[in-house]
């Protein structure tokens, strides 16, 4: 009864996910920094912890129901205390307007995850009140299980990682064009070779934009062709540790739609 119920729940939630009330700007970079319109992805949130009495950003992640939020396995550490920014644009404006922040109840790191190949770098955090959904904060798709894009689909990386290698943190939400490199370019010997796994996802690798540090854990948004809903397909995972824009080292991300059978699993938890 309790699947039943989490499913019709899910159900409810697809038909108005992937939807932002203020449509992004779809031409920006995220690394060389270009400010996303506020609140056009209004599924990303701020994953912060707490240090010296001071709350600090560390990862991002995607809303994905009221009380869930998915993100990488990498940014959970067993001895910090977090909380989720919902509603956020600039994380320099504690009370900035239509934004909120909730306690965490439960974190759900991946049985398998391994911090030394990088494998299953996903995790899902259950909120410890349901988020109440509105212009600013609304929930990303996931796509369907097993689904894979093509070479060159273009989808859009979110975050407030460094504007540049060794840089500042955004304080305002950027974007960046990422488009996706297939499994069979990425996992080529002079880009990601064997690093890279059928699990994963990849993008950019052009040298020029990618993630940086800070936009770990955080959204790979990629519209449906024939829906035009936005789906969070990527989880930011690793990129190249010389530099935030090496060539032939795109971003690399944990593939959502490989893991669709344990997201659902833990949702019920």
């Amino acid at each position: 009864m309790l699947g039943i119920t989490v499913f019709t729940a899910l159900l409810a939630y697809a038909s108005s996910c992937g939807v932002p009330i203020f449509q992004p700007n779809l031409s920006a970079r995220v690394v060389g920094g270009e400010d996303a319109i506020p609140h056009s992805w209004p599924w990303q949130i701020s994953l912060q912890y707490l240090k010296d009495d001071t709350w600090r950003h560390t990862c991002g992640g995607t809303l994905i129901t009221p009380n869930h939020v998915l993100t990488a396995a990498h940014c959970i550490s067993n001895t910090l205390t977090y909380r989720v920014g919902l509603g956020k644009n600039n994380l320099e404006e504690a009370d900035e307007a239509g934004s909120v922040y909730v306690a965490v109840d439960t974190i759900f790191v991946h049985e398998k995850w391994n911090s030394f190949l990088i494998r299953n770098d996903i995790a899902l955090i259950k909120l410890a009140e349901t988020v109440e959904l509105s212009d600013t904060i609304q929930v990303a798709c996931l796509p369907e299980e097993g689904s894979l894009l093509p070479q060159d689909y273009p989808c859009y990386l979110t975050g407030w990682g460094r504007l540049w290698t060794n840089g500042p943190i955004a304080d305002a939400l950027q974007q960046g064009l990422q488009p996706v490199v297939d499994y069979a370019t990425c996992s080529r010997w002079d880009w990601w070779g064997a690093t890279v796994k059928d699990t994963m996802v990849c993008t950019g690798g052009d040298g020029i934009t990618s993630a940086c540090n800070g936009d770990s854990g955080g959204p790979l948004n990629c519209q449906a062709e024939d829906s035009g809903i936005w789906e969070v397909r990527g989880i930011v995972s690793f990129g190249s540790g010389l530099s935030c824009n090496t060539y032939k080292k795109p971003t690399v991300y944990t593939r959502v739609s490989a893991y669709t059978d344990w997201i659902q699993e833990k949702l019920q938890l």
